[in-house]
């Protein structure tokens, strides 16, 4: 084991490889997590404008239906919040 131990000639070179290459890929990971987290955020920004703009000709189509649908939210809302508060006291 000591004769083993004496043949290697014990380098600096292969350990800072290693870590290079470590490294390498660690900062090739994170790039790639980032492009992707940038590409979920186009995307989900897409969407968003989409429905908003679905929204908007809705409204523009079936006005009335659109004041009774903001207005039973409304009345929703309002009951949530009195029962939050009422219950606690």
């Amino acid at each position: 084991m000591l004769a083993n131990i004496l043949e290697k000639p014990s380098t600096v070179e292969n350990p800072l490889r290693e870590v290079s290459k470590i490294r390498s890929r660690v900062t090739d990971a994170v790039e790639d997590g980032v492009r992707s987290a940038s590409q979920a955020i186009r995307h989900g920004r897409h969407a968003a404008e989409d429905a908003i703009e679905e929204a908007k000709h809705t409204v523009k189509k079936r006005p009335l239906q659109a004041m009774g649908t903001v207005f039973a939210a409304g009345v929703l809302a309002g009951t949530f919040l009195s029962w939050i508060g009422f219950r606690r006291r």
